[in-house]
């Protein structure tokens, strides 16, 4: 069953709070004006029709009746701009701590599915929760608040149409949750049918190229097409249910209305009910059911956000990688690396990715890791920048086991090469002073010309101060490898992790990276993955993974 308030966004989203309360104070307020209105409407009309008084002698009560009605507005337009202001900040609080926690995560989840999820629930999924604060909590509030005041003032005045009141309101929140049932299916369905299409779209863009070589672009707009129709159809069938939801509880508030109208009326004909309490009566009656019935229509409007949010909790509640609280860590310079019977096994795979190696890094020490598709050689350069946890076996610094330290103090002591280094929409400088934002220009320009980029820099528009594209657009593959050789260079860490640095360039190409590889290599200690031999004979020992680990 699904929480009015889930407590969750208190604890994510601390602007949750002072608005619940905010929202009490002014739902109660409006409850209170809602029955002076009534009060005074009834006491006007009484006094006009039954008392003869004149224009003049109602100008008091109609002028408290018009201070009345502008309160009222105000106190429904404050409470509009607070729903608005604390939505703003709620969104801005969970979309924060969802990024923190995906990063504190690491990439050792990224996948394609991940990373569609992930930017929809970051996006539409978060900006859905406007509904769900601008509408259904405000409502949730008065809904809670003003049929208890209503039926109190009418109990005051004739325990029978109250009586009537309260056994007919609880119709109202009973067809809620039956008809609220259908549509938190209907919602899920169609939040994983965005995401389906999602996904599939960044798996087409991602593929393109590919596709446009073996004649399969065409085809795919058909997909897409069928994606993109599965989504219609849940989006429709989830409106179908709002539409015939939004039917159900008018006719059921409608019904009951007309229920007390009729005793109403019978009672004053028969002269058992004065006329101003029949009024007062007549005139609450509705605001007793009304919460409610908005309550059901904004229900609906708010559940893509609800249902948004319970994933976004789901990813929020996921368990982070073990983390130390060493701030003292050891020098990979003059400390070995002791590998000890390391052990990885991936979630929904048969095999594990590492099974049992061990070996010692000396400081200083530059090794190459080689090996099959598959056998484990990016997980192990995962393992030792802490973005994957081992299973079994452990990583020793200095003597010191990898878990025990604080993970940023040990990475300011690695640089990190991937295979297909990210390159951001920034200035080729920015890029490069990723890894040290406070270097200077000096030192930014002396590990360009160390990475043998000098003559790119040379050639682009403004210099350093060039701006790329996205994924670094306006560079060549190699030239954004030799951008992340200039961040190691200015990093100047002592632990150099190497992933395929050399992958998909040409054979000139490979030799610049690779003469820029051979300085950054000096005074360092080194782990590279490697495939091929001009980069394997920059090393000082070869590991082979495969089904056995054998050290050369």
């Amino acid at each position: 069953m699904r929480r009015a308030v889930d407590p969750r966004l208190l604890d994510y989203a601390r602007a949750t709070r002072p608005f619940l309360i905010a929202l009490v104070v002014a739902g109660a307020v409006g409850a209170a004006l809602i029955i002076a209105q009534a009060w005074l409407l009834a006491d006007i009309i009484a006094g006009a029709v039954a008392g003869g008084k004149s224009v003049g002698a109602l100008s008091v009560p109609f002028t408290v009746l018009l201070a009345v009605v502008v309160a009222r507005a105000i106190i429904g337009w404050g409470r509009e701009v607070m729903a608005e202001r604390a939505s703003a900040r709620v969104k801005a609080q969970l979309r924060d701590a969802l990024l923190e926690h995906v990063a504190a995560i690491g990439p050792g989840r990224a996948s394609h599915r991940w990373t569609a999820q992930i930017t929809m629930l970051s996006t539409r999924g978060i900006d859905a929760l406007d509904g769900y604060f601008s509408l259904y909590l405000p409502q949730l509030c008065l809904a809670v608040i003003v049929p208890v005041a209503v039926l109190a003032a009418i109990g005051a005045q004739d325990w029978i149409s109250a009586l009537i009141i309260a056994a007919t309101l609880p119709l109202i929140p009973l067809f809620m949750a039956l008809v609220g049932a259908a549509t938190r299916e209907r919602m899920e369905h169609q939040l994983r049918s965005l995401q389906q299409l999602a996904g599939h779209f960044l798996d087409v863009v991602a593929g393109l190229p590919t596709l446009k070589v073996f004649g399969r672009s065409k085809p795919q707009i058909a997909a897409v097409g069928a994606v993109t129709d599965q989504y219609r159809r849940a989006t429709m069938s989830t409106l179908r249910v709002t539409f015939l939801s939004s039917l159900i509880l008018e006719l059921v508030a409608t019904l009951s209305v007309a229920l007390v109208a009729v005793e109403i009326g019978l009672r004053l004909m028969g002269g058992h009910l004065g006329l101003r309490t029949a009024l007062m009566v007549l005139v609450l009656a509705p605001e007793a059911y009304l919460p409610l019935r908005q309550l059901g229509a904004n229900y609906h409007a708010s559940s893509e956000g609800i249902a948004a949010a319970e994933q976004i909790f789901a990813v929020l509640e996921m368990p982070l990688p073990t983390r130390g609280d060493r701030h003292e860590v050891p020098d990979p310079a003059v400390s070995s690396i002791e590998i000890e019977r390391l052990g990885v096994q991936y979630p929904g795979r048969a095999r594990p990715a590492l099974d049992g190696i061990s070996l010692t890094i000396a400081p200083g020490e530059v090794l190459a890791i080689t090996g099959p598709s598959g056998c484990g050689k990016s997980t192990l350069l995962g393992v030792m920048l802490g973005f994957v946890s081992p299973d079994t076996g452990s990583v020793r610094v200095g003597g010191v086991d990898l878990g025990e330290l604080d993970r940023d103090a040990w990475r300011t002591q690695v640089s990190w090469m991937p295979q297909r280094p990210h390159l951001f929409a920034a200035t080729i400088a920015d890029n490069v002073r990723l890894g040290r934002p406070d270097a200077t220009s000096a030192e930014v320009a002396s590990a360009v010309a160390a990475a043998g980029l000098r003559e790119v820099v040379a050639r682009a528009p403004s210099g350093l101060e060039t701006m790329l594209g996205d994924d670094g657009a306006g560079l060549s593959v190699g030239e954004r490898q030799r951008v992340a050789l200039a961040r190691a260079f200015l990093r100047d860490a002592p632990l150099l992790l190497l992933d395929e640095p050399t992958a998909n360039l040409d054979g000139r190409t490979e030799d610049e990276v690779l003469g820029a590889l051979e300085r950054l290599l000096v005074g360092r200690t080194v782990v590279l993955v490697a495939h091929r031999p001009a980069l394997v004979s920059l090393a000082d020992r070869v590991l082979e993974l495969g089904p056995v680990a054998v050290v050369a």
